[in-house]
């Protein structure tokens, strides 16, 4: 799955998060500013945020584009020469421009976000009648948030595009991969539906799950920094009173109680997917035999494999109806929880109905990130289960002793030798 696309995955995925860590560092404790001798100087302490689209070529921006550019080109370079692959402009430079479009993507949620603040202020101080403004005024605002939507909007276009490709092409060295090896795999039972099913499976929960990751931690990275600048307006918490960051702090309690919570409802579903697996590995062996020999897939035989495949779905079943309880009632809670970590700052009237907005399109951003888990649940489970099957394919290749539930899954028929 993984050595047909990077080159030596352990060691490549170690290299990645190093590099990452030494570039966010190098940023950090100068990188930023570094920019200046290039013309292009951070933004100066104090100065007013960049309201619009133009924000995208300020001279910080630009800067950032050139540093990370860099940085990818030093990393390629060093694949390039260590272990060169067939594959590795895709699985590097591929990689890092989605990661850099999601980042731009985020970017432009910030920049939404930033234009909240002064146009809701706007709109609140002209229904009051403390304040007017033409309706040229209005319009132009209304302009500068759709300019940041139009960019917003193509780029997600042109990314979804680009990773559809991107997908395919791991698929496609997966596929190379398998067919190399297709003397040793070609006796193995249900090894066409390895290469061509589960490859398509993986790549299509890898496409929709990796990149929501990927844009889950970047969310989290470029929000934070925001809701810790927002929480010098809030005064206290509900019942927890003042404390230090309440909205980083409520932000952190209550994704966290969520993912726990969700997981101690749902721990017992990957395992019970799996075994859904085995019954249907075993019951379509059956089948596969019956077209060949008379003596197989018998109506009493059949009859009892399927009676083991509805047991297990309905067994699924139940565990779901708990699983969603739990689910739909912590995301129902999570659209008001914004408003109640907000009231008594309401009361305590130290909100303009800007900062509300704001913050709560803040908060939003950052508990969506930490909900990871919640909200990618039941696909989570669904790659577990492609990852299982693969993995007992290819353990055929390396010669990797199994664990159990592996096992039990080849010798139900999910990757068994013909007889």
């Amino acid at each position: 799955m993984f050595v047909s696309f990077f080159p030596k995955p352990k060691l490549f995925f170690i290299s990645v998060v190093l590099w990452s860590a030494v570039l966010v560092a190098g940023w950090f404790l100068g990188g930023d500013r570094l920019g200046a001798v290039f013309g292009l100087p951070p933004a100066a302490p104090g100065a007013p945020p960049i309201i619009g689209v133009s924000i995208f070529w300020s001279p910080p921006f630009l800067w950032f584009y050139i540093y990370f550019f860099i940085g990818v080109m030093i990393f390629y370079g060093f694949w390039r020469w260590y272990s060169p692959n067939p594959w590795l402009r895709w699985s590097i430079l591929g990689s890092a421009l989605i990661l850099f479009v999601v980042y731009f993507q985020v970017q432009v949620s910030v920049a939404v976000n930033a234009w909240y603040g002064p146009f809701y202020d706007l709109i609140q101080a002209i229904l009051s009648k403390s304040q007017t403004a033409t309706q040229a005024q209005l319009y132009g605002e209304i302009g500068s948030f759709a300019g940041l939507a139009l960019v917003g909007m193509n780029v997600a276009v042109l990314n979804a595009f680009f990773v559809s490709h991107w997908i395919f092409r791991w698929r496609t060295a997966m596929n190379d991969y398998y067919v190399a090896h297709w003397e040793r795999l070609r006796h193995i039972e249900g090894a066409s539906q390895r290469v061509q099913e589960d490859t398509m499976r993986f790549s299509q929960i890898m496409e929709s799950l990796g990149v929501s990751f990927v844009d889950s931690i970047m969310t989290l990275i470029a929000f934070t920094p925001v809701l810790i600048n927002l929480s010098q307006h809030i005064s206290a918490l509900p019942i927890v009173g003042e404390v230090g960051q309440p909205l980083v702090l409520a932000a952190i309690a209550w994704s966290v109680f969520g993912t726990v919570a969700l997981a101690l409802a749902g721990f017992k579903l990957p395992g019970l997917q799996f075994r859904n697996q085995r019954v249907e590995a075993a019951y379509r062996k059956e089948l596969v035999y019956g077209e060949d020999h008379e003596d197989r897939a018998q109506p009493a035989t059949l009859a009892e494999l399927f009676a083991n495949v509805r047991r297990n779905y309905f067994r699924l079943y139940f565990h779901y109806v708990y699983f969603n309880v739990v689910r739909y009632t912590y995301l129902q809670a999570n659209n008001m929880f914004s408003l109640l970590v907000m009231v008594p700052s309401i009361v305590a009237q130290r909100l303009t109905l800007g900062l509300m907005n704001q913050i709560s399109y803040a908060f939003s951003q950052v508990t969506s990130s930490f909900q990871f888990l919640v909200n990618s649940w039941s696909t989570i489970v669904e790659l577990l289960s492609v990852y299982k099957r693969l993995h007992a394919f290819e353990a055929t290749l390396s010669g990797e002793e199994l664990p159990k539930l592996d096992q039990d899954f080849i010798e139900a028929g999910g990757v068994e030798e013909h007889a």
